[in-house]
């Protein structure tokens, strides 16, 4: 009888523990939540120290390009009015206030190739994503920001018109460039026929012939961002294949790529290969599926997602 008292005596102080545990772990949630809610421009100026310093020659031309293309590509639909200098994050506090401020649902973002007009969206956060979207969306922009904005980056407050009327956003930048801003992070170009280059090396003991394709992703101000790609290589001799190979690649800067490729047909006629590819902003996922051999996109996001097979004959 003892034990059993005794057991049920340990059962409640491990209840008791479990909920004092989930009550912790729920505070600290709502306080996450409080933060974001009541992040303010004010509070983070609070956590800059002012600069007299000019903007670097390399951050004024990539805010001078990416105008031209945006005004170039969107008309009016979207426009820089206004650059502001705040200053240095200073304080830890300030990167936190920052992570908040740019993942809250009533600030500014866009999605989408601005030299394909038709995908391009803008508008609050909370707006344009809801649900486990708003959820990726908002935790793919905190782990961005935590990886890349350090005490000393620099921070611009950047005003843009467009079709929902005025609005600003935080512009994130260090002596090298630009590193975040919504919508010059958010946006992206890029050609979606891709490129393909092919050669023949029919002179060589063992002849061989090869096709690469891939698909590049730039930033606004057009210096290369990302890419994805495969290329096949057959070795032959006349009109016979005897080996096949291919290869595959997928990066990104501040965003999300993954790449897989197969050989599905090694020698006779022909070779053939099959490739799944994609790359994304970071408020969007990408997931590889190996029964359909295919990458697939979720969320909400600039995007590239190529699926397909190539064959090559010699």
């Amino acid at each position: 009888m003892k034990k059993l008292v005794s057991t049920f005596k340990l059962l409640a102080v491990l209840s008791v523990l479990t909920l004092s545990s989930c009550r912790d772990e729920n505070n600290d949630i709502a306080q996450q939540e409080v933060l974001q809610n009541k992040a303010t421009m004010a509070d983070l100026k609070k956590e800059i120290t002012p600069s007299s310093q000019a903007v670097p020659d390399v951050v004024q031309s990539q805010l001078e390009e990416s105008k031209k293309n945006i005004e170039y590509y969107l008309k009016n639909d979207l426009q820089i009015t206004g650059i502001t200098v705040l200053g240095q994050l200073s304080t830890t506090k300030g990167i936190e206030l920052s992570q908040s401020l740019i993942s809250n649902q009533d600030q500014f973002i866009a999605i989408g190739n601005i030299m394909d007009p038709s995908s391009v969206k803008i508008g609050k956060i909370g707006d344009l994503y809801t649900g486990e979207d708003l959820i990726t969306a908002q935790k793919g922009l905190k782990e961005m920001m935590s990886e890349e904005i350090k005490t000393g980056t620099n921070v611009l407050e950047v005003t843009w018109n467009g079709k929902n009327g005025k609005f600003t956003t935080l512009c994130f930048y260090n002596s090298t460039g630009i590193i975040w801003d919504n919508i010059f992070g958010g946006l992206v170009m890029m050609d979606t026929r891709g490129q393909v280059e092919t050669t023949n090396d029919a002179a060589a003991k063992v002849a061989s012939k090869w096709y690469k394709q891939w698909w590049t992703a730039k930033w606004l101000w057009g210096s290369k961002r990302g890419e994805i790609g495969y290329k096949i290589t057959i070795y032959y001799s006349g009109s016979t294949v005897s080996n096949t190979d291919v290869s595959d690649w997928g990066n990104i800067s501040l965003g999300k790529a993954k790449s897989e490729s197969k050989v599905i047909k090694n020698s006779g006629a022909y070779g053939k290969c099959q490739y799944a590819l994609g790359l994304c902003t970071p408020t969007g996922s990408l997931s590889f599926n190996a029964s359909k051999f295919s990458v697939s996109f979720s969320g909400l996001g600039s995007n590239i997602v190529s699926n397909g097979s190539q064959s090559l004959y010699p």
